[in-house]
């Protein structure tokens, strides 16, 4: 991920419920209408008992937005009634990344 600096992380921590129909499926779906918003970067995740979401924006005002989306929002308060027992959303700054990638040696 190459992208101008500063940018902005958003980090959701979740625990789900036992009952998660439907949850794939929406947490496709919206995963898809973020990288169509406007100043998305892009989107990392994992899940073992407890879920870690990040998602990379050119601005506050590109998270606001994608906050906003009409599909999220109900997407969001499914999370509340359907599928979380917990969660927690982190807005960050970056100001410096780096990565380190044995794969591919000639990446720079």
């Amino acid at each position: 991920m190459h992208t101008n600096k500063p940018y902005f992380a958003v980090i959701f921590t979740s625990k789900r419920i036992d009952n998660t129909q439907g949850y794939s499926e929406m947490a496709k779906q919206m995963e898809s209408l973020a990288k169509q918003q406007e100043g998305f970067i892009d989107l990392e995740s994992a899940r073992d008992t407890l879920g870690i979401t990040v998602s990379y924006w050119q601005s506050l005002e590109a998270i606001q937005n994608w906050k906003q989306q009409t599909d999220h929002l109900v997407a969001q308060q499914k999370g509340r009634t359907d599928w979380y027992s917990w969660y927690k959303v982190r807005v960050c700054k970056v100001e410096r990344d780096y990565e380190f990638n044995n794969d591919d040696q000639n990446m720079f």
